[in-house]
């Protein structure tokens, strides 16, 4: 297998191709060029969990078909919060948060790849929103303050991070006591071939890195999280199928919404 650096420049080099075209061409999707033919994003898009009122008043552009579910549907987003997504691409589920979060609060993507950065920023700017931002970094080591973030979104993302355990250690990190952690992501519900696991292509679809769903229970807890939630979605075969038809991958892999708190006190 290639060494971390290697596999995380093969990462950022796919997505960086993926914000120049526009749109999926080789990614978390059911739009991917490594997964079928490209289709409709926005019908995708409905397919993981956003409805039609989602796509009002916000740039097409930012809409990439990434994702395997919709984070911001469980995530009970307030008024005047703070709000974190890791991984933010084109700035989809930001834009969407901070509909949710009014004038009086602030969004915040994160994304490892320039091109993509750069993209969600001429979003942010032709929207003409003056609380949303975007800054480049790695999810295991966050540009953000701690104790600084009210809610912590992510779509289809963590799969892809090497060090899954240092990305939730950072989440918890920068949430405020009580702040919460709501993501959609792909976790293995049973032992992914090898083979499978040393594939690249494998890994930035969204399969190889998928971590088994009780030892991504452990890292929660283990970062200090509490009152953790991890809920299957109900149409998740159809959504990985869609992904990559014919060869059961979704009797390996689902589509999951995990949800977790910390701790409203300081611990000792």
């Amino acid at each position: 297998m290639n060494d971390k650096e290697e596999i995380r420049e093969f990462i950022r080099k796919n997505y960086s191709e993926v914000a120049l075209q526009g749109s999926a061409g080789g990614c978390c999707s059911s739009g991917c060029s490594c997964s079928g033919p490209q289709i409709n994003i926005k019908d995708a898009s409905i397919n993981i969990g956003y409805s039609e009122s989602d796509f009002e008043d916000i740039s097409i552009e930012s809409n990439m078909g990434l994702g395997c579910g919709n984070p911001i549907a469980m995530a009970a987003i307030k008024k005047g919060e703070i709000v974190l997504d890791l991984g933010s691409g084109g700035g989809f589920d930001c834009f969407l948060a901070r509909k949710q979060v009014g004038e009086s609060g602030y969004v915040i993507g994160i994304d490892m790849t320039p091109e993509m950065v750069k993209l969600a920023r001429q979003n942010a700017e032709q929207s003409g929103y003056k609380n949303i931002e975007f800054r480049l970094g790695e999810i295991e080591h966050l540009p953000v303050a701690d104790g600084s973030v009210d809610v912590i979104i992510s779509n289809c993302v963590i799969n892809l991070a090497l060090e899954k355990q240092q990305v939730f250690n950072e989440a918890y990190r920068v949430l405020k006591p009580g702040g919460r952690l709501s993501i959609s992501d792909i976790v293995a519900t049973a032992q992914i071939p090898e083979y499978m696991k040393n594939d690249l292509v494998s890994l930035v679809g969204c399969i190889a890195g998928a971590e088994y769903v009780g030892n991504i229970e452990n890292m929660l807890k283990n970062a200090g999280f509490e009152n953790i939630r991890m809920i299957p979605k109900d149409n998740s075969k159809e959504i990985i199928k869609s992904w990559v038809p014919d060869k059961n991958i979704e009797e390996l892999v689902a589509s999951y919404i995990i949800e977790a708190d910390k701790y409203e006190y300081n611990m000792p």
